[in-house]
């Protein structure tokens, strides 16, 4: 969940505000002062008492311009934006336009007002105000479209500040003509549908100004069943291009049509594109032909509920976005069709048609077990700063190679804005493009199941924001993105029951409607994309009884296990996991779902949080009793909590480590390698610990920037979800007790992953509040040669201690992060353990298998190996790629290589490097280590 669960801020339902603004004078020049006043907006609501003008504006071309160069940042408003409070529950501002944005040739002003942190949406709607003495009105009882019964007229009436020439046209042709005057007045008699545009000239400059809008006879509804086999949303088959068919769930209205980039429909509202009704469902559908004569690709459509509210369709699997699009780069998402901005507003439906099927490289993926996953979460937005699935792809031998088995994705379906954590949704099925294609997410899940690692979704149903199509066809704003849902809709509560978390538009999770929509969206990803499964934001709020989330909730564990069961019933072996935080016995409910009907069934696992007491341990703290990870301490059978030290949640321990942290004489946490240190006792008491774990993206590299940390420098709560710095272009790598803390995790997590020991039921934690700690496994079904005791002692205190590690039984004992031999006669022998320092000892050495490394390694042999100059293979290659441990490419060879030949390498340094090595039939993987 985003940084408002950290804080406990209760904000509301909804925080925008419908502000009313006036401009003194009314028309103005960009060269002269104009005030700006707002009224309606009680900054109370947002738990402030100033508010700030945001600002930008738009070129007389009608394309963006720029922001205003003093609006500050989203999260701190600069001080020169902040309005006059007038006393009287308005807010004034004063301007000269060329001035304040310090530019010339404007447009449009843009503004909103805002808290001076706007998180949370704590704004205003945004409101637009033409630039120029000369401006056109359109009389208020002018819709942008009007209904008419046939044969009736139809009331044109508009001003102009100036006086002018008056031309209007009818679908382009001119119909009347009135000059010199400042008002205009003309009945047209409706007895066709008709595009109007009204175009005024100011005779002395030739200055023109224009106003369209529409009118449609009354519709006359077709009553006719939804096609078979045709479900909500868009229904487009590759195999019969020519066709679409479109099916919208719209209880209680009255008619919907279609616009788009159709057939000559040029976004228009036309009787032509009205939808059918099928009076049995509630639903509206429409089947669009003639698509083979599309112009492009691209199929761009919204429906228009009433003829007054335009929504994109709610099961988009793309959209179009009039403000965020422009700040997606090309080699992003390529060729992103052109918002029509003359012609509509909000999100847009987009269909690319005629696209190839996706050509899955592993169409059956053995999921790894799910009560061992190793699961490493990850922002794409702060992995790399390319942002994109193909930049993570090009990572993924450094996430293989640490070992882990999944990477759960933070929420990349279609989120409000581009800088985002994800967990503002728009809506809940469509792939948001600053992230990449389609294709490339395709891509990635497969490059992750080539080396066997899953991949998870970050989903997020408890809420939608205010783009949402299905928020917005029933509100209290009449289509707008503010305000609050309304009676009659049949997937928003009208208030969210939850007092203490609210979070944009509360999702009904006891309507019907709103379980098949989860439902779809579900499957959907599972079906697509191939995923292995979802990790459910915030499912303390999957309710409607009133209440903090706090208590005991029989008809949240129904939603949840009647979720559980549909995904399960689709897909046998999907991973459902829980950002629950709820009672205990509730999380026992929800985890023991079906388990005791079919022992084979793993349900569901949920969040288990010990960053406080995993971080008070590697500060040196004494009170730092993490006990509750082991799962049969919660009363449960099976290991089913997915633990963490650091989630995207909470405040990196190395941040912490370096402020916080415990010294005594010259053992000082604060000190950067020695708090590196601590991250490596940690891990040997966190990752070993029978059950699934999850670390947060490069935690595994002593990530050390604050959760808080501001893109100036400073650390704010604010700042919380703004992006943060990229390790890659930082010198991580070259401080070696980072690298260490990244080599002593990766085999902490090989050995979890190899040796059947450390899935143990049998195993004792003693770590409770005191620096020195332990933990001892058996393994009951041990073989001959097998680990059968496993003892991890270690001091999380900043003294050295002497303590007694009490092995199982005297002989042989090794230690296994380094393989040296123990000869223990005394099982109640003692060791000296110096700060921060343990010792994971084993009765049988054990040898880690490459396997985790790349499935081919086995095939190719690398030699001599570490290597001070050169190495060769065992196998003839077409290319060769050297890596460093980032993922940066160091060395290429090129051409057609015999067996043995020789590679150079004196010019690197030393370390550890992957080899990727191209031969006839397949891409290998090996390490080297220069010497």
């Amino acid at each position: 969940m985003f940084f408002f669960l950290l804080s406990f801020v209760v904000l509301g339902h909804a925080q925008v505000q419908q502000g009313t603004f006036s401009i003194n004078p009314a028309t103005f020049e960009e060269d002269e002062q104009i005030t700006i006043t707002v009224s309606g907006v009680d900054p109370s609501i947002w738990g402030v008492s100033d508010v700030y003008l945001w600002a930008w504006y738009f070129n007389p071309d009608g394309s963006f311009g720029g922001d205003s160069p003093t609006n500050g940042s989203w999260t701190n408003s600069d001080e020169s934006q902040k309005m006059t409070d007038n006393g009287d529950g308005t807010f004034s501002f004063t301007i000269t336009p060329t001035n304040f944005y310090s530019t010339t040739n404007i447009g449009t002003l843009g503004m909103l007002v805002k808290a001076d942190d706007g998180t949370g949406d704590k704004k205003t709607q945004d409101h637009l105000v033409p630039v120029g003495s000369f401006q056109l009105f359109l009389d208020s009882s002018l819709d942008d479209v009007n209904i008419v019964d046939q044969g009736n007229s139809l009331t044109i009436s508009a001003t102009t500040s100036l006086a002018a020439n008056f031309e209007l046209f009818a679908n382009g042709t001119s119909i009347d003509t009135q000059n010199n005057t400042t008002s205009y007045n003309f009945n047209y008699t409706v007895n066709n549908d008709a595009a109007f545009e009204l175009v005024a000239t100011e005779p002395n400059t030739s200055e023109v100004q224009t106003a369209e809008f529409n009118v449609i006879t009354t519709p006359v509804v077709n009553n006719a069943p939804v096609p078979a086999g045709m479900q909500d949303g868009i229904n487009y088959d590759i195999n019969n291009p020519d066709e679409i068919t479109l099916v919208l769930y719209a209880p209680n209205k009255n008619f919907v049509h279609v616009i788009g980039n159709f057939d000559n429909n040029d976004w228009n509202l036309s009787n032509n594109y009205l939808m059918n009704r099928d009076p049995s469902n509630d639903r509206f559908w429409i089947t669009i032909n003639g698509l083979n004569n599309h112009p492009s690709n691209n199929f761009l459509f919204q429906y228009v509920v009433d003829a007054e509210i335009n929504v994109a369709d709610p099961y988009s699997e793309l959209v179009l976005d009039p403000f965020n699009d422009p700040f997606i780069d090309n080699t992003v998402f390529p060729n992103i069709p052109a918002y029509p901005e003359d012609k509509t507003t909000e999100l847009i439906s987009w269909v690319r048609l005629n696209q190839p099927e996706y050509q899955w490289q592993v169409p059956n993926f053995q999921r790894p077990d799910q009560d061992e996953l190793v699961v490493y979460e990850l922002l794409i937005r702060d992995f790399d700063a390319a942002h994109t699935f193909n930049s993570v792809v090009n990572r993924l031998d450094y996430l293989e190679d640490l070992g882990i088995n999944a990477i759960e994705l933070m929420p990349v379906n279609e989120f409000d804005g581009n800088i985002s954590w994800g967990y503002n949704p728009a809506l809940h099925g469509a792939l948001d493009k600053y992230y990449g294609t389609p294709e490339d997410f395709k891509n990635f899940v497969d490059e992750c199941h080539l080396r066997g690692i899953a991949v998870i979704l970050d989903v997020v149903y408890n809420h939608a924001t205010g783009q949402n199509p299905y928020y917005r066809m029933w509100n209290d704003c009449n289509g707008c993105t503010v305000g609050q849902a309304t009676n009659d809709n049949p997937f928003f509560n009208v208030n969210d029951p939850n007092t203490s978390f609210s979070f944009f538009n509360d999702m009904d999770h006891e309507s019907t409607d709103m379980e098949e929509y989860m439902d779809r969206m579900n499957l959907y990803w599972l079906e697509e994309y191939n995923i292995d499964g979802y990790r459910f934001d915030f499912t303390k709020g999957f309710t409607n009884v009133v209440g903090d989330g706090g208590g005991f909730d029989a008809s949240r564990i129904n939603n949840l296990n009647r979720m559980y069961d549909v995904i399960r019933a689709a897909d046998p072996t999907a991973y459902v996991i829980l950002e629950h935080f709820a009672p205990n016995s509730e999380e026992t409910q929800l985890i023991n779902h079906r388990l005791t009907t079919d022992p084979n069934e793993p349900g569901m696992q949920v969040w288990g949080n010990f960053n406080f007491t995993y971080n008070q341990a590697t500060m040196g703290y004494d009170n730092s009793d993490f006990s509750f990870i082991k799962y049969q301490n919660r009363g449960w059978s099976t290991p089913s909590n997915m633990s963490y030290m650091e989630s995207h949640d909470e405040e990196r321990l190395m941040y912490k480590n370096l402020e916080f942290g415990n010294s005594s004489g010259s053992y000082d946490i604060t000190n950067l390698n020695t708090g590196l240190e601590r991250l490596e006792i940690a891990g040997a008491f966190f990752f070993p610990i029978p059950g699934p774990k999850m670390l947060w993206q490069f935690g595994e590299l002593g990530y050390d920037f604050s959760i808080n940390y501001c893109p100036n420098g400073t650390i704010d709560n604010s700042c919380r979800t703004a992006p943060k710095p990229i390790p890659w272009g930082l010198n991580y790598n070259t401080n070696p007790n980072r690298t260490q803390v990244y080599d002593t995790w990766s085999k902490l997590i090989n050995l979890k992953l190899q040796e059947p020991i450390f899935d143990t039921p049998n195993f004792t934690l003693e770590v409770s509040d005191d620096v020195e700690k332990k933990i001892f496994l058996v393994d009951d079904n041990a073989g001959p040669n097998d680990l059968e005791y496993v003892t991890i002692v270690g001091n999380f205190g900043v003294n050295t201690i002497t303590t007694q590690p009490f092995f199982q039984e005297t002989g042989a004992w090794y230690d296994l992060m380094t393989e040296t031999p123990l000869q223990v006669n005394d099982t109640n022998m003692s060791i000296t353990l110096a700060p921060g320092e343990f010792k994971m000892y084993g009765n049988e050495l054990v040898t880690l298998s490459n396997e985790d490394f790349n499935t081919f390694e086995n095939e190719i042999v690398i030699h001599p190996n570490p290597s001070s100059d050169y190495f060769s293979l065992n196998k003839p290659a077409k290319s060769i790629t050297i890596y460093n441990v980032t993922g940066q490419i160091v060395k290429q060879f090129e051409g057609d290589f015999n067996i043995n030949q020789r590679y150079n390498i004196e010019a690197l340094n030393s370390g550890l490097y992957f080899v990727k090595v191209q031969s006839q039939e397949k891409t290998l993987s090996v390490k080297l280590i220069k010497d």
